[in-house]
């Protein structure tokens, strides 16, 4: 651990006066914990120390004040997105854009079919899309990476929202600079792709309260949990069962049978999430680079697996505190019936194993593959 410690906070406190201090922790190798809260804005929407979560415990809401524990920021990600020949790409623009306000404008008058464009340049806010579009007309937000969605700050909020708006299709800009990156609320259909969403208090790409069906490939994720190391997650599915009451009427969040697909991720937490409640999704060919992932009690491994159903196929990891993937039972009967097959594991001095199955009742095959350790703590695979 390395301590930085601001001598005018130490000497005011030595001669009784107000003095604005900074104290920041730069963790390695431990985290605190997993559980997070969240307000909203109408009836789901970025608020004031928005935190989501479930087995880690949030210590508090920073709001816009004080110093919270944050991971320093790290290099931009240099590993290539894998290539997919299932890419989409932007039709022809509809409306074109140059600036926040008429980013806002667009998305309150987007329509089915349309395709908004946004030209080079910063887009400082926080942005929600509230229009559905269809399956036949989906809704097209497009930009290139110098194309920069600023959420103005990694305290609070989301920098953009998809608020019960289904099929539409966020391709090829950036997000940055915001508490949550990119936020699905009941989105249904839609696909993430192609951005680089990275300086991020917590996690980059959420989709949750029954969102189903999406699509997150081929992003560029790092620099997430500068809020709080251990939010940092990269792709976050589904919803804790401690915030089920908060964001699904008490039911269960079943986020299903989303695909997260080609992306490669650097995270302080876990690259993917996949909570307790969800089903039936896919995790296929994605990259992980587990250097700055942080904790040996909670984070700890590039994946977290406690849904039920999911395919664990074909994705690449370097580096981790501990495991490269983990099950776990956070509520009765989950974490089962998941299969993980054609993973490439390097542990490089993890203290794990490549698959460690806390649960049972999953398929692990033999084609895995573990540089630096075991496939799994029993060595059994099928």
């Amino acid at each position: 651990m390395t301590v930085k410690i601001d001598i005018k906070f130490v000497l005011g406190l030595l001669v009784g006066a107000v003095v604005v201090g900074t104290l920041v922790f730069v963790v390695t190798g431990r985290d605190d914990g997993d559980s997070k809260r969240t307000s909203s804005e109408g009836t789901v929407g970025p608020a004031k120390g928005d935190d989501e979560g479930g087995d880690k415990v949030d210590e508090g809401d920073d709001g816009d004040g004080g110093a919270p524990q944050s991971a320093a920021k790290g290099p931009a990600l240099a590993l290539p997105v894998p290539q997919g020949a299932g890419k989409i790409a932007c039709p022809r623009p509809t409306k074109t854009v140059s600036d926040a306000r008429g980013l806002e404008q667009a998305l309150a008058e987007a329509q089915p079919g349309d395709v908004i464009r946004m030209k080079a340049g910063t887009y400082t806010g926080k942005f929600v899309a509230r229009t559905a579009g269809t399956q036949d007309k989906p809704i097209f937000l497009c930009g290139d990476e110098d194309a920069i969605i600023d959420g103005g700050g990694i305290k609070k909020g989301y920098a953009f929202h998809l608020n019960k708006a289904n099929y539409w299709r966020l391709i090829g800009f950036t997000v940055q600079n915001s508490q949550k990156g990119v936020m699905a609320d009941s989105t249904n259909g839609s696909v993430i792709q192609g951005l680089n969403v990275h300086d991020i208090g917590d996690e980059a790409i959420h989709l949750r309260n029954f969102s189903t069906g999406n699509t997150v490939q081929y992003n560029k994720i790092y620099n997430t949990g500068l809020r709080r190391e251990k939010f940092g997650e990269g792709v976050y599915l589904g919803s804790a069962e401690s915030n089920w009451e908060k964001f699904s009427g008490g039911k269960m969040d079943k986020s299903d049978n989303n695909v997260v697909r080609g992306n490669v991720i650097r995270a302080t937490a876990e690259a993917i999430d996949i909570k307790e409640g969800t089903t039936g999704g896919k995790i296929l060919n994605n990259v992980f680079d587990g250097s700055r992932t942080g904790g040996d009690k909670h984070n700890d491994s590039w994946v977290d697996v406690k849904g039920n159903g999911y395919l664990i196929e074909g994705n690449k990891g370097t580096k981790t505190p501990l495991d490269g993937f983990q099950t776990h039972e956070i509520v009765d009967g989950w974490g089962r019936g998941n299969i993980f097959r054609g993973n490439i594991i390097n542990l490089a001095g993890g203290r794990g194993v490549g698959i460690n199955d806390t649960v049972g009742g999953n398929t692990i095959d033999c084609g895995n593959k573990v540089q630096g350790g075991r496939l799994t703590k029993k060595g059994s695979c099928s």
